[in-house]
């Protein structure tokens, strides 16, 4: 259970650059079964991670001060 807190400590770039290299190890074929699937298991939580830390920042990017100093969405108007 720690393991998965240190994980959602790091941040995006942190995660992102695991990710990365995990995919590397993958693919060099150097890795055994039972450490391929353990590597496998570690990149799908990294990468829910990400996808999380991606969609909470869109989320905040599509949202706008307004002069009141409330947010509210973002919306293009024609």
């Amino acid at each position: 259970m720690e393991e998965k807190n240190k994980e959602k400590e790091k941040t995006f770039e942190e995660s992102l650059e695991s990710l990365e290299n995990i995919v590397k190890s993958l693919e060099s074929g150097a890795v055994s079964l039972d450490d391929a699937i353990t590597k496998f298991t570690e990149a799908m939580t990294l990468s829910k991670n990400c996808n999380e830390k991606l969609k909470n920042a869109t989320e905040n990017v599509n949202k706008i001060l307004k002069e009141n100093g409330r947010l509210e969405e973002f919306k293009i108007e024609d």
